[in-house]
Parts: structure tokens; C-alpha cells; sequence
């Protein structure tokens, strides 16, 4: 399911118009998005939490060559399901 696709699974679900949960969807993994990058967690209850995380500066090598080359060290996100979402993906 992509982004549109949710959009309009929620809009057959509501009784909303289309752009108006457009923005609501927008709005909402925009907030996500700016409070993990500030280094905030955003924990929805049911569903899971978004997180930062560090990645260390590692020695990787170039598959084509062989060749040691530096990887820097990086933030990444992470996710963590919570109960009630693993118990649906679970079918318990």
C-alpha cells in the first residue's frame, strides 16, 4: 500500500473528503518526522514507536575492488511495533 492508497482506504472509511485527510496524513508523518530528527521518540500507543538511532563509523570494503574504504558514522530511525500491532501481524 502506498501513500495514496492508504489515503483512500481511509477516505471510504470517513466521512471526509479526500484532501482534507491528505493533509491530516502529510501533517502527521511530518510531525514524525521533524520530532525524530530533533532526537525525540514518538510513541503511539497500540501501534509502536520511531526513534533515533547512531550508527558507529565503520571499515567496509569496495565489492568491486576490494579496496578498505571509511563508512561515516550516520543516524538512522528505528521502529519498534507495539504489542497490539505485533498481536495483529501475529493473528493472535
Amino acid at each position: 500500500m502506498n501513500k495514496q492508497e492508504l489515503i483512500d482506504a481511509v477516505a471510504a472509511k470517513v466521512d471526509m473528503s479526500k484532501s482534507a485527510i491528505e493533509e491530516t496524513v502529510n501533517t502527521v508523518i511530518g510531525t514524525i518526522s521533524k520530532e525524530v530528527a530533533a532526537g525525540n521518540t514518538v510513541q503511539l500507543v497500540g501501534f509502536g514507536s520511531f526513534s533515533r538511532g547512531k550508527r558507529a563509523a565503520r571499515t567496509g570494503r569496495n565489492p568491486q575492488t576490494g579496496e578498505a574504504i571509511e563508512i561515516a558514522a550516520a543516524k538512522t530511525v528505528k521502529f519498534s511495533a507495539g504489542k497490539a500491532f505485533k498481536d495483529a501481524v501475529n493473528g493472535s
